[in-house]
This record gives structure tokens, C-alpha cells and sequence, in this order.
């Protein structure tokens, strides 16, 4: 699973989600691409079940680019704790998604296998995505 090998803070505040994304808003590597159309956190776990699906129905044809790196610890206390005591360890990481931003993509497919493998993987992801091509425009 994806996490960082290091951070200059162990625990982070949680901040706001707002606006669109500007950068990772183009197609950079891909023919075709995943871009998110709401804000939302994606977990390492989800971004992995992502590319296992993508993977899968790729079947070693063509490329795939993960343009998002969960580089975000989530923290929690542990359950039946008492308040106070400062805050609870990170538990897991999380990238942040704003809208407009490309989260994988595929080269070196056909259309047909990119978008069903995209769709796979827009399943396992908790925010509403698109399917865009490069150069075509909806």
C-alpha cells in the first residue's frame, strides 16, 4: 500500500476542501484518464483496490499512470477513551481529492478496455469520476 517514507509532521490537522483542482487537471502521460468531479478523501487502500481492478482487466496491455499519492494521515483515538491525553495515533493515510483532478491513466489500450477498466476502478472510489479521452472534449 502506498504511504510516505517520511513526513516532517506525524500528525496533521484536518483542513478544508475547497475549490477546483489546477494542477493534475490535464492528461499528462495517458491516452485516457479518471478525473474526479467532487472533493473527497481517497484512502491508500482504495487507490490499491483502483489498480488492482485496473490491472486485472488490463491483463499486461498498455500503461497505467496513479497520478495521486496519499500522502495525508488520518489519526484516532482508540475506542472507550477518555478525552484528553492530547491526539490519538495516525492510523491510515489519505490522499485529497479537489474536482478536476486525474486519478489514474491509461495508455496503449483501446477505448473499449480503458473505459471498462476505468469504470472498474471508479467503483472502488467513495467520489463521483468521469471518463475523459485526450483531445475530445464533452
Amino acid at each position: 500500500m502506498l504511504s510516505p517514507k517520511r513526513v516532517k509532521y506525524r500528525r496533521v490537522q484536518k483542513g478544508r476542501m475547497r475549490g477546483k483542482a489546477y494542477r493534475g487537471s490535464d492528461l499528462s502521460f495517458g491516452e485516457f484518464g479518471l478525473q474526479a468531479l467532487e472533493c473527497g478523501r481517497v484512502t491508500a487502500r482504495q487507490i490499491e483496490a483502483s489498480r488492482v481492478a485496473i490491472a486485472r482487466h488490463a491483463k499486461k496491455v498498455g500503461k497505467m499512470f496513479i497520478r495521486i499519492f496519499p500522502d495525508k494521515p488520518i489519526s484516532r483515538k482508540p475506542a472507550e477513551t477518555r478525552m484528553g491525553g492530547g491526539k490519538g495515533a495516525p492510523e491510515y493515510w489519505v490522499a485529497v481529492i479537489k474536482p478536476g483532478r486525474i486519478l489514474f491513466e491509461m495508455e496503449g489500450v483501446t477505448k473499449e478496455v480503458a473505459d471498462e477498466a476505468l469504470t472498474l476502478a471508479a467503483h472502488k472510489l467513495p467520489i463521483r469520476t468521469k471518463i475523459i479521452q485526450r483531445g475530445v472534449t464533452l
